[in-house]
């Protein structure tokens, strides 16, 4: 927890905003233009910006279908540190910004985050294998942090999720949520994200608690908080909100800060 706090100042409910990044070249809904993908990304972390959220993350969203990591090519990173370092110079220091690089780039997620001076990364695959839709994930702990301490990035934060969204996770079904937390923790996990059954939608109540229960270190959550059920989830740690940040509810709009600045009100009237 204190790896956590030296990053994210407030105790409880930190607000990170996600970035969906544009496709990046190589994937087939790429534009042409990789200056258009800097632009773009810096414009919604400039509205997070004057919304005054707590972090920032970077995700290839729009680069469907997702590659795994063993199927990825060197534009993705190259795009994605290029991207990094502009939203990163154009925020406060203050304000933490990580990575996520679909499907399972945690390594490179590392490499760029590292490179870009960036704070965290999100993780999938660290503790337990599942089968998402790209295909198999295994758990990657032992590789990602001996690969951290390899390039001198210690100081990075890896969130990591447990039973991951748009996955199916029968061969772990003997295995529960609250084992799960307690594995990631015992393997050197800095946070771990809870999410719903895919992109958007909430994470169930009972599990948040049954999670918040177990968990020692930083909960945060992942997908499907809105300003109506965020009393639900104000005990987290951080709440990672991208879906509802966009026009109309729908990832694939531009960021609406009108939402954003409403969202952010409701979560400072929580901490009075």
């Amino acid at each position: 927890m204190l790896r956590f706090r030296q990053v994210f100042s407030k105790m409880k409910c930190n607000v990170i905003g996600m970035i969906h990044v544009g496709a990046l070249p190589g994937s087939p809904c790429y534009e042409g233009s990789v200056q258009k993908l800097v632009d773009d990304a810096c414009e919604e972390a400039e509205r997070y910006k004057a919304c005054e959220l707590d972090g920032v993350l970077l995700e290839n969203m729009h680069d469907i279908p997702y590659l795994r990591p063993k199927d990825m090519e060197p534009e993705i990173t190259a795009t994605m540190t290029k991207i990094s370092v502009h939203v990163r110079r154009l925020l406060p220091h203050s304000v933490p910004c990580g990575i996520q690089i679909l499907a399972g780039g945690n390594k490179e997620a590392v490499a760029v985050a590292h490179a870009a001076g960036l704070q965290f990364i999100w993780a999938e695959g660290f503790v337990f294998s599942h089968i998402a839709d790209e295909g198999f994930i295994d758990s990657t702990a032992g590789d990602l942090l001996r690969y951290r301490r390899k390039i001198g990035a210690d100081d990075l934060l890896i969130f990591t999720d447990i039973k991951k969204k748009h996955s199916a996770h029968s061969i772990t079904a003997d295995v529960s949520l609250e084992e799960t937390v307690k594995a990631a923790e015992f393997f050197l996990s800095d946070g771990v994200i809870l999410t719903g059954t895919s992109t958007g939608d909430p994470v169930n109540v009972s599990q948040f608690h049954a999670a918040r229960k177990c968990a020692n270190g930083p909960l945060l959550i992942g997908s499907g908080v809105t300003r109506e059920n965020l009393h639900k989830y104000a005990e987290a740690d951080a709440l990672i909100v991208g879906t509802y940040f966009k026009k109309n509810g729908c990832w694939k709009n531009e960021v609406d800060i009108h939402t954003v600045k409403m969202f952010m009100e409701e979560v400072h009237k929580g901490g009075e």
